[in-house]
């Protein structure tokens, strides 16, 4: 399933060694009782976080729901089963391999691609931070943005076919299921802690593949220099 996953993000998206892209929909509720802020989340509304993980047609490969919609998707992923497997390696993901026409970088990790909310890690690449960034980068975040709007444009189609998603859901949670936020507050501590530079090694690799006559796409420089432009 992930070489199959992989093989369809390179031919679709242009990401060549891609497991999926994952974000996090707030799925909006009723507070229970005595939840205190726990569901309580940054739009002001109380929520639980459904986090997908996506493949290059639009199809759910791995969802974890039900976390508190105080806690961020970054923290949720963290110890999620998804995020534990990945972590520990144990989720039989292919090993690395060279990407296409590239074999000067090495054999490079395959990754699963997300924003700015997720950590930066091996498996996990996120965008680089800032707005003046260097062209190189600039053209690494568009490339990954490309890749990873399977995530954001999946919740879009799941609200107009289940319209239930359009409403304020009830929910049934129980003060056992409040325990578990412990955990989650945890996670959320490790969010400031610096990437590793073997992630910041692989988040390089593919910047230079992105930059290179073997994995550039012939509209990005338009799409850099356009928004050179509008600033």
């Amino acid at each position: 399933m992930w070489r199959s996953t992989a093989r369809r993000f390179h031919e679709r998206w242009n990401f060549p060694n891609c497991l999926g892209a994952m974000d996090g929909k707030h799925i909006f509720i009723q507070a229970p009782a005595n939840s205190g802020s726990l569901y309580f989340n940054y739009k002001d509304t109380f929520s639980v976080v459904l986090l997908a993980l996506v493949d290059a047609d639009y199809r759910f490969l791995v969802v974890d729901v039900g976390s508190y919609g105080s806690n961020s998707d970054g923290g949720i992923f963290a110890n999620s089963v998804l995020g534990k497997a990945l972590r520990d390696g144990t989720l039989n993901v292919p090993p690395p391999s060279e990407l296409p026409c590239a074999p000067e970088l090495g054999k490079v990790n395959h990754v699963i691609v997300a924003d700015e909310a997720f950590p930066l890690k091996p498996y996990l690449l996120r965008p680089y931070p800032g707005r003046r960034l260097p062209t190189d980068k600039r053209i690494f975040n568009y490339r990954l943005s490309q890749a990873r709007h399977i995530s954001e444009n999946v919740f879009g189609i799941l609200n107009q076919r289940f319209r239930v998603f359009q409403r304020t859901l009830q929910n049934h949670a129980t003060e056992d299921d409040h325990d578990f936020e412990q955990t989650l507050q945890g996670f959320e501590h490790c969010r400031g802690q610096r990437a590793s530079v073997e992630a910041q090694n692989v988040r390089e690799l593919y910047k230079e593949y992105f930059n290179s006559a073997a994995g550039e796409v012939a509209w990005q420089y338009d799409h850099v220099n356009r928004g050179l432009g509008n600033r």
